[in-house]
């Protein structure tokens, strides 16, 4: 492989330490480029005659001192530490036979009760090398599965040929390597340069995989990275911080709803110093021209013919869409090199002890998982179903208690669900890894999860919209896209596929009928949603009957693509307008559960943290009001609030919507004590039963707290649960044919919902009424007597003697 200089000759000038510009200055010091068809390595950067090694040995001695001095962890310079591992750097690129092998792309975890022993897979692919046949380029438009990387031949395709949404171009001898985290922000921006920029928001840090532009393009937040000029000098740079194996490229187009730009083609440069850079080569030591996208949305994956080991990678465009500019998203897939000294892997490192199953599941795995952690906990635990989609797959939920299958007096009802967006796969493997952390951490005693476990009635149901999960499955984490799934079968966005009963409330307001005519509360669905006709997913249809049969208290639907609670209201209350705080009768309610998962995670009240895609949500302490993000009637969330006594948050767990497998025990860690610290939040506020003279529970009466417009409803069996934040506060019971109860309820800062029962009276006539239909009997309806004045004649009369 040739070098090939900075793009066009132009070269970037670098901050230097003192090391650097002391080696500089030696003498004896010879620069050698690789030779034609090697990798390149570290030994292709400067060498040091024997005396100059002394000297820079001389060197660092002194550093080490004064230079040297506080903390290690803080003031460690990258530079020193791969001088000094650089003998290390050439033994692994230079001895392949001899490699330590590189993580594969699971956990790494050891085997567990949940795991399954990992035997590595073959490649069911074929080089074109062994098969001496000349491949072919795909048809366009076909799509492919994961059946489709068969060939019925046994011959691949060409390198230069692919097809959007593949795995890849050819069979790889080598194991692939996970993304480097250009999409999940592991990648910092100054790790990303480029070559020009057309402004700001179109730079090199907003070229990551699958990054979202606002509706209004600015000069802060654009769709991907665009090159001031368009020409074929243009790059796009990823800085690995160290030695890194690259196994291959995804790219996207530019995310606008106004313009159409992506790149068609492109070469692949690397470096070990960013100024000397070798092309990847085909077999014929021709430059190897990767084929790009054909639209700006699918993503396209490129494998690399060998691993590459170096530093920096870039992507140099050499053609893109006629009618658009060098506009590109990506995510490097690189494996780092083994480097304990490294101070930027140590830094970023987060590791997990919990010993669970870090992988994707397919429908028939999660099955298979839930059926495992039941047999493992059948004391706590209850499998069923709450429905079918679209397809006839059926929504299954998980109840961890300690009298499964029961509703037990007191005890609060709490769920989790996820999935509803198909291709939103985080949440969904949180909550496959919750269950399995709540049933091992109940075993071994652990006093926090058996509280949760025998004091609350836990409901997790992992995947709600099991069809759009599958089509995101079948195509892979890195190649599902943004939207690819997110639908269920029949087109609907369960998410806000729910009745509008925001207008109705609202309606009913502005006309005085409440409390009258139509309470603030339980509000009743419409009977056009009800219709079988009516525009309603099946997955929506059992979610709200699911909704309706258990009483919820308190519940939470995990989402993806940002970082970020939102609360209801979901809906502006003002017509025509996208946002618009909007906030609920229990706004400080919602806003302290919103805070307690957002200030638990590791993450979302970073201030420090990059955004996500356009919005800064750290700034506003990791929650938002929902329709002061962005408008959206039929929400769960507002449906929740309305309909049944449960108050129902989302949770946008992460700014990858389909993390990669190997990110899946640090996204645990990141949300684990969030989704903890969320459940034992049903235990705020106040509890208690409404009972009649004789001791039996009264269902659906009415809990009233003054101040608040928003009242609840006694369950069955005439227990209830109001969420309040700590304070004093006037709650009254009523209900049909009782006499209405008021007590004075304190919430206390502590853990725990105050004890607050009532004892309501039957009134006079609702016990003649009772009397009369056990009887079957109609009370009589005497005549009017008249008044005492008319029978005698009155006053006047009885003076006057007339």
């Amino acid at each position: 492989m040739q070098p090939v200089s900075s793009s066009n000759g132009s070269r970037r000038r670098r901050r230097r330490d003192p090391t650097t510009m002391m080696m500089m200055m030696m003498p004896e010091m010879t620069t050698t480029t690789p030779p034609p068809g090697a990798t390149i390595t570290p030994r292709h950067r400067r060498r040091l005659s024997p005396v100059s090694s002394l000297a820079l040995l001389v060197l660092l001695g002194i550093l080490a001192g004064p230079l040297g001095q506080g903390h290690a962890a803080d003031d460690e310079d990258y530079y020193i530490q791969e001088l000094l591992s650089r003998d290390l750097y050439n033994r692994v690129v230079e001895e392949p036979e001899e490699q330590q092998p590189v993580a594969p792309v699971s956990d790494g975890m050891q085997e567990g009760p949940f795991r399954k022993k990992a035997v590595p897979k073959k490649s069911k692919k074929v080089s074109s090398e062994k098969t001496g046949k000349t491949p072919t380029e795909p048809k366009p438009g076909k799509t492919t599965n994961r059946k489709a990387e068969k060939s019925k031949k046994g011959s691949l395709k060409s390198p230069n040929s692919i097809s959007e949404g593949e795995e890849g171009q050819y069979g790889a001898a080598y194991e692939e390597c996970p993304p480097m985290g250009l999409e999940t922000l592991k990648i910092d921006d100054f790790q990303l340069h480029a070559s020009t920029t057309k402004r700001y928001g179109l730079g090199a840090h907003r070229g990551r995989l699958n990054i979202q532009a606002g509706i209004y393009e600015d000069d802060l937040y654009d769709g991907g990275w665009c090159a001031g000029r368009d020409d074929p000098l243009q790059w796009f740079e990823v800085d690995g911080r160290r030695l890194t194996k690259f196994t291959g490229v995804i790219t996207q187009g530019r995310s606008s709803l106004w313009s159409s730009d992506w790149v068609t083609s492109y070469k692949v440069l690397v470096s070990n110093d960013s100024h000397t850079w070798v092309t990847l080569k085909n077999r014929t030591e021709d430059d190897l021209i990767f084929i790009g996208n054909r639209e700006k949305e699918i993503p396209v994956k490129n494998l690399f013919l060998k691993p590459v080991v170096a530093r920096y990678i870039r992507v140099n465009p050499r053609s893109w869409f006629n009618s658009g500019s060098i506009c590109m998203r990506a995510e490097i897939l690189g494996c780092p090199m083994p480097d304990p000294n490294n101070y930027y892997h140590r830094r970023n490192e987060v590791t997990t002890t919990d010993n669970l199953d870090f992988r994707h599941h397919s429908y028939k795995e999660t099955r298979q998982l839930m059926k495992v952690v039941s047999d493992m906990c059948p004391n706590i635990t209850r499998i069923y179903n709450i429905g079918k989609s679209y397809n006839g797959l059926k929504l299954y939920a998980i109840e961890i208690s300690d009298n499964p299958g029961e509703h037990e007096v007191g005890e609060p009802e709490f769920r989790y669900t996820a999935g509803s967006h198909g291709n939103e796969v985080l949440g969904r493997e949180l909550l496959l890894l919750l269950m399995q952390f709540m049933c091992l951490e109940y075993l071994s005693g652990n006093p926090r999860v058996r509280h949760l476990v025998e004091e609350t009635r836990i409901h997790l149901v992992p995947s709600v919209n099991p069809d759009g999960y599958e089509r995101a499955f079948e195509v892979g984490s890195e190649l599902s896209g943004w939207s690819l799934g997110r639908w269920s079968q029949d087109g609907m966005d369960i998410h806000h596929n729910f009745p509008d009963l925001n207008s109705i409330l609202w309606e009913a307001e502005a006309k005085k009928w409440i409390p009258r005519r139509m309470r603030n509360h339980h509000v009743p669905i419409p009977e056009w949603y009800q219709s079988k006709n009516a525009t309603v997913a099946m997955e929506t249809r059992a979610l709200v009957a699911w909704m309706e049969k258990i009483p919820f208290v308190l519940g939470g639907n995990l989402q993806g693509g940002e970082l970020v609670v939102t609360f209801p209201y979901d809906r502006t209350r003002s017509q025509g307008v996208t946002r618009e705080q909007t906030p609920t009768p229990d706004d400080h309610v919602f806003r302290w559960l919103a805070f307690s998962y957002a200030s638990t995670h590791r993450l979302m009240t970073d201030a420090s943290r990059r955004v996500c895609h356009t919005e800064d949500f750290a700034k506003e302490d990791g929650t938002i009001n929902g329709a002061s993000w962005h408008t959206a009637a039929g929400s769960i969330n507002d449906f929740s609030y309305l309909h049944t006594n449960c108050f129902e948050l989302s949770m946008y767990v992460g700014c990858d919507k389909y993390p990669h497998e190997s990110e899946l025990p640090e996204e645990w860690e990141n949300n684990r004590e969030s989704l903890l610290v969320f459940m034992e939040q049903v235990h705020r506020g106040i509890k208690g039963v409404v009972r009649d003279l004789q001791g039996r529970g009264v269902p659906n009466a009415i809990i009233s707290v003054e101040g608040i417009n928003h009242d609840i409803r006694t369950a069955a069996d005439g227990d209830y649960w109001r969420l309040l934040n700590p304070g004093e506060y006037r709650v009254t019971a009523r209900a049909d044919g009782y006499s209405s109860s008021i007590k004075k309820c304190e919430v206390d800062y502590e853990m725990g919902a105050t004890r607050c029962d009532f004892t309501i009276n039957r009134t006079n006539l609702s016990r003649i009424k009772e009397i009369m239909d056990r009887f079957n009997k109609q009370p009589l309806r005497l005549p009017r007597r008249q008044p005492a004045q008319l029978q005698t004649g009155g006053p006047r009369q009885r003076r006057t003697g007339t």
